[in-house]
């Protein structure tokens, strides 16, 4: 007899926040929300920073944006939004410091460093003043738990304290059990170099030792700049997929296909475990950054050799996407 398969409702919200504007970003998160209904999605998700902004050159320029979590503009809103619509958000957000944490200042001399955000950092001081975060709230408006970001970015490293590993949550179905990462946590940790065969695959081994069933990612990746007119950029799509590949690796394995939309159609009937990984990431331009959008939902069956593209955001679209979907 076959096993009852469960509804799952994943909700991205995909925006373009402008830098240092936090009430008017989470104005227009409202307002991107506010068709949703009361119990029409299990998960609300926002990207990484969500309502800050990310490219913040310092521990000076982003302190006046350090939230307190539970009390801070990012924790209200989620909790509102989760009691509103009774279901789990989840969001980033640059976390302040407890005042007894260990705080960490030294100098920065080996010269300049590019990170994915394309900031550099060169003879500037490192002031460890908060973490880039994640909060998330259940559908009774209360706090789930949090999330610091492990594999820091150039661009976070002047300000920000690294998490000490990935997060998961047991959670009721459908969601069950869920993994929490963002954004460079999917790439490996330094001094790691990566190959796509041998890796490491730090997060999607952990997945797996966790028995994951959904992977959040909330991210804000940049713009790959392959094929700038193409409508998503499928380079940041296949690469996100290519860093997950013991998820859905087998003997003869092949990527997401880029030029044709009919080859997103793999992996129906195949082996293993399903995992769904969903990727928020946010859009728009800051400070001459360019974002890459597509946020996307991903089917990836252990042995099944191909990831599965279920949809994708385009690379400029503003709003809520909501994925339904049996697991």
């Amino acid at each position: 007899m076959a096993v009852p398969r469960l509804r799952l409702r994943i909700a991205v919200v995909q925006f373009n926040p402008k830098i240092g504007q936090v009430q008017a970003n989470v104005a227009k998160a409202r307002s991107l929300c506010r068709k949703l209904q009361p119990r029409s999605v299990d998960l609300l998700c926002f990207p990484e920073m969500a309502f800050t902004g990310y490219v913040f050159e310092n521990a000076a320029a982003i302190s006046p944006y350090l939230e307190h979590p539970r009390t801070g503009a990012t924790s209200l809103f989620c909790a509102e939004l989760a009691g509103k619509l009774q279901c789990y958000v989840i969001a980033g957000y640059p976390e302040d410091l407890a005042p007894d944490e260990p705080r960490l200042n030294e100098e920065i001399v080996d010269g300049p460093a590019q990170d994915n955000a394309g900031g550099s950092s060169s003879d500037s001081e490192v002031r460890q003043v908060g973490a880039n975060s994640a909060i998330m709230y259940g559908p009774d408006g209360q706090w789930v738990g949090g999330y610091r970001k492990t594999n820091l970015f150039e661009t976070d490293k002047p300000w920000a304290k690294a998490g000490t590993g990935f997060a998961t949550f047991d959670l009721p179905p459908p969601l069950r059990r869920m993994s929490l990462a963002i954004c460079m946590d999917l790439n490996p940790h330094p001094p790691n170099e990566w190959t796509s065969i041998e890796g490491p695959y730090e997060l999607a081994d952990y997945c797996l030792s966790k028995r994951t069933n959904v992977l959040i990612l909330l991210d804000a990746w940049l713009d790959s700049g392959n094929e700038p007119d193409d409508t998503h950029d499928w380079h940041t799509l296949k690469y996100w997929s290519a860093r997950l590949r013991p998820l859905w690796k087998s003997d003869e394995d092949a990527l997401v296909d880029s030029d044709d939309g009919d080859q997103q159609e793999t992996a129906q009937d195949a082996p293993g475990d399903e995992m769904i990984v969903i990727a928020c990431n946010r859009c728009g331009e800051e400070k001459g950054k360019l974002f890459a959008g597509t946020s996307a939902i991903f089917s990836m069956v252990q042995g099944s050799g191909r990831p599965k593209l279920l949809d994708m955001m385009e690379r400029d679209e503003e709003g809520v996407r909501i994925w339904d979907i049996n697991v």
